[in-house]
């Protein structure tokens, strides 16, 4: 198995868990991702095979690491995003994915959804591909509208027609440069063009595509891609050691507890944490902030007497003691909640996260704050809202239980021997021929 992962926490964190089953069921597991990675990788049993250095940008900001991106929003930071971070460098990741076969001749190939030279290496060699999903369900149906409109569901007639007219319009106007350079990169690695619409047609599909969430949580569709399978959600592994702050036993002090967090790429302080921070200050509760990576923090201070600030701590221990999660719809944090049977606040910004927040109105685990609607009074009424109305919680523990129903590595790992026995080189049990 030769696994490939876009170089940023987001798309390793749901394979790690995968990777490791994979490995103690006795096959050959090589991981190709950024050194920043590297120790996470080699924890789960697999082999690390490094990222060219001009391709990886892996432990840096975004902005660090694409410094014109600096300051974009909305749809321009979209698109740049995806122009510079998945589609430009496919076409490197192909070059080194290409020598590493060479040596190591997989029989199958997995990948983030969105690592582009992973589905290169696959249409060049035809070794089968797996996805493995670091966010939502992102190819297109007749029964939901385009990404990133944060549109409900809907297999009516009329809503079809709206779903293919911003379908089409997305492609002949707003997304029209973003389809042009998809075809660009393909024709640059000698791969013919796709006529699939915008965002689909940089890839072939995969054989396989593993979503990791369960089936109550995603938006219904009568035309999924063959292959797809929701097998519950994929996490970071526990941590090897886990040193509690000091503020740790006030978990147990009977207060409501609130987890604010704005994930580990927006890094807009003012957008969420400032007035979510100050929405609850006088409320008798105990607020645990997690910044995800190194922000400019001061503008919280001075910390009112009931909030907890750290850039990070692990979800396997906070979680269990959480009532409610206020988030900007980071799918990974949105997923762990989830899986604890905790309700969220959700204040989408940009990429995916006003689709997650559908989902979480959809599923009835939520309660979602507009993008123009955020503010202290709107965070503060929402929390109140998701803490004293049962029907979130109920919500959220029946998705709880839908996940612990289901055993995400195994099942996901039995999908990838089934694909790769299609070659006839391993065996379904797991045992290389």
């Amino acid at each position: 198995m030769l696994i490939a992962t876009t170089p940023a926490p987001g798309h390793i964190v749901g394979v790690l868990e995968v990777a490791r089953e994979l490995v103690r069921r006795g096959h050959q597991v090589r991981w190709y991702t950024g050194r920043a990675f590297q120790r996470q990788v080699e924890q789960t049993g697999a082999q690390f095979e490094p990222m060219s250095a001009d391709l990886d940008f892996g432990g840096r900001s975004r902005e660090e690491a694409f410094p014109d991106h600096a300051g974009l929003t909305g749809l321009p930071s979209f698109k740049i995003g995806v122009r510079d971070i998945f589609y430009r460098t496919a076409p490197g990741q192909l070059d080194d994915l290409m020598a590493v076969l060479e040596r190591f001749p997989a029989d199958c190939l997995l990948a983030d959804d969105m690592c582009y030279g992973a589905c290169f290496a696959s249409e060049r060699t035809g070794i089968p591909l797996a996805w493995l999903s670091n966010s939502i369900y992102i190819l297109g149906s007749k029964d939901t509208g385009p990404l990133g409109l944060g549109l409900p569901p809907s297999s009516s007639p009329f809503r079809r027609i709206r779903n293919a007219l911003l379908r089409f319009a997305g492609d002949k106007v707003s997304m029209r440069d973003l389809r042009q350079e998809a075809d660009r990169v393909r024709a640059q690695v000698n791969l013919p063009r796709l006529t699939t619409r915008a965002m689909e047609n940089i890839a072939r599909p995969p054989s396989l595509y593993l979503v990791g969430t369960v089936p109550s949580f995603e938006f219904p569709r009568t035309d999924l891609l063959p292959g797809t399978h929701f097998v519950g959600g994929l996490f970071a592994l526990p941590p090897e050691d886990f040193d509690p702050p000091g503020w740790w036993d006030e978990l147990q002090d009977g207060r409501p507890v609130v987890v604010i967090t704005q994930g580990t790429t927006a890094n807009d302080v003012d957008r969420l944490l400032v007035p979510a921070v100050r929405a609850l200050a006088e409320q008798d509760l105990l607020v645990v902030v997690t910044t995800g990576s190194d922000l400019d923090v001061d503008r919280l201070r001075p910390l009112p007497a009931n909030v907890r600030l750290e850039r990070f701590v692990p979800y396997h221990h906070l979680m269990p003691h959480v009532n409610v999660m206020v988030t900007n719809g980071g799918y990974n944090g949105v997923t762990a909640a989830l899986a604890q049977g905790v309700p969220l606040v959700v204040a989408p910004a940009t990429e995916e996260n006003p689709d997650v927040a559908a989902r979480i109105e959809f599923a009835g685990a939520g309660v979602v704050v507009k993008k123009r609607a955020v503010s202290e009074a709107s965070l503060r009424d929402a929390v109140t809202a998701v803490l004293t109305e049962e029907r979130y919680r109920q919500r959220a523990r029946t998705l709880a239980a839908e996940h612990q129903e289901s055993d995400a590595p195994r099942r996901a790992a039995e999908l990838i021997e089934s694909l790769a026995a299609s070659t006839g080189q391993i065996s379904t049990g797991g045992v290389t021929r």
